[in-house]
């Protein structure tokens, strides 16, 4: 089975002030970003990653890059792993949609909603899933181990979709910055190792 770890990227200023970001070109880590994603490279630079694999937006790249540079590994960008098209709702504040009737779609019923000009949950899961379907076909071996880093919300859905949980539900999951979750994975099935773990990681300890 393969384990993935899947990994959120360290805080930036738009996670800090409470705004959506999406796909924002030059939103890069702040302080404490840059102090999460060492923390992530530090606790993980012993553990046999076989891989690890990269949203293309500046936040994803620059808490992977401590990883990757521990373990001598090239960070393989991949498109599929970029955060939510939240088309018109980029750089919007939080406080300020939680305030509108669509917010509570996104938050009770988001298998119903589609951001403006952008997508809509089910076809960002879909498209996860099938990025992470891929990588673990590529990486198969029992013991391999494979880092994925990018984003809160299609965390939470990958994580419902291994595990079963209807896309409605998964709001009710926690991704924080600089967080790992873990999933063994196979053609056979899945099963969450852990959710939502912030250094150090005493479970990959051999």
């Amino acid at each position: 089975m393969t384990l993935l770890l899947l990994i959120r990227h360290g805080e930036n200023d738009y996670v800090k002030t409470g705004r959506m970001a999406g796909r924002l070109p030059g939103v890069h880590l702040n302080e404490r970003g840059q102090k999460q994603a060492q923390a992530l490279g530090d606790a993980l630079k012993n553990v046999p990653i076989k891989a690890i694999y990269s949203s293309p937006l500046e936040r994803a790249i620059e808490t992977a890059n401590p990883i990757a540079n521990a373990r001598k590994l090239q960070i393989l960008q991949e498109p599929g792993l970029l955060d939510t098209d939240i088309g018109k709702w980029q750089g919007k504040s939080l406080k300020v949609l939680s305030l509108t009737k669509l917010w509570k779609i996104v938050q009770h019923a988001p298998s119903r909603f589609r951001f403006p000009d952008g997508e809509s949950f089910p076809e960002m899961q879909t498209r996860i899933s099938e990025t992470l379907e891929r990588i673990i076909k590529k990486h198969n071996k029992p013991q391999d181990i494979v880092a994925v880093v990018f984003h809160a919300d299609p965390i939470k859905l990958a994580v419902a979709h291994f595990i079963g949980m209807p896309l409605d539900n998964f709001q009710r999951l926690g991704c924080d910055t600089g967080s790992v979750t873990a999933i063994h994975a196979s053609e056979a099935g899945a099963n969450l190792v852990k959710l939502n773990q912030r250094p150090p990681f005493e479970f990959l300890k051999k």
